[in-house]
């Protein structure tokens, strides 16, 4: 018996999908049957290292560069993905940058640039998808459980950034809803990556659970929202947590 792959013949498109939640978003989209292209700024050896992977599990995947910080680089990314796969059926939207720093310390281009990969990225990804997108379309943005709780100092820009994510979702859900196409999002908490390194005993202490998320728990959820179950979850913010925020 063959298995059941949910996203078969899906064409999907993921930002910032090389480490981390990115690549674990990429590797369960292919495992379910989707053939995704994802974007990354920087670290091209990663990237083909994960389209190796994937390819020799079976799957299909490429690779674009892209720095999201640029929305016009961004948007002819997902134009590129879209001529090679043929069209549009899924957008992640997972590039996402922290900087952690108080407010005596933060800087302007720090400032900007989370801004302009945590919001302003996502926002005209969204506009290039809708200009491919049919209906039974699926766009999941990746926020954050600070959008819901930012108590940690330093936090306040990277809070700010997300909090404005998961509200645009929500009110994007009604301009993409007679299209048929959903609009959702997640938002992870602490999760094993590279970027939450040397800091597990003191956000463990933090987490209900008593664990931190693996990267293929948020990727799940993702594949979730992408899949045909999904169809009545629009403008949604999902928090997956460990009830840190409950």
């Amino acid at each position: 018996m063959s298995a059941y792959l949910p996203l078969l013949n899906k064409r999907a498109v993921v930002t910032g999908g090389s480490r981390g939640i990115r690549a674990a978003i990429v590797r369960r989209l292919a495992a379910e049957g989707a053939s995704v292209v994802f974007t990354y700024s920087a670290s091209p050896d990663a990237a083909m290292t994960l389209v190796q992977e994937i390819i020799t599990a079976g799957g299909r995947a490429f690779a674009l560069q892209a720095d999201s910080a640029d929305p016009a680089a961004l948007q002819a990314a997902i134009r590129r993905a879209v001529e090679r796969l043929g069209g549009l059926d899924i957008l992640v939207n997972n590039a996402g940058t922290l900087v952690h720093a108080l407010i005596d310390d933060f800087s302007q281009a720090d400032f900007d640039r989370t801004l302009a990969i945590n919001v302003r990225a996502p926002f005209f990804a969204m506009q290039e998808a809708a200009r491919h997108m049919k209906a039974g379309g699926r766009i999941i943005n990746v926020s954050s459980n600070v959008a819901v709780s930012a108590a940690v100092p330093g936090a306040s820009v990277y809070g700010l950034s997300k909090s404005a994510l998961t509200a645009m979702t929500r009110a994007l859900a009604h301009e993409f809803a007679p299209r048929g196409i959903t609009v959702n999002a997640i938002q992870p908490g602490p999760t094993s990556t590279d970027m939450t390194a040397g800091m597990e005993d003191y956000i463990i202490g933090r987490v209900p659970a008593g664990r931190m998320a693996d990267a293929s728990e948020p990727a799940a959820l993702v594949a979730y929202l992408a899949g045909p179950d999904a169809s009545f979850i629009n403008g949604a913010a999902i928090t997956i947590d460990g009830a840190m925020t409950a």
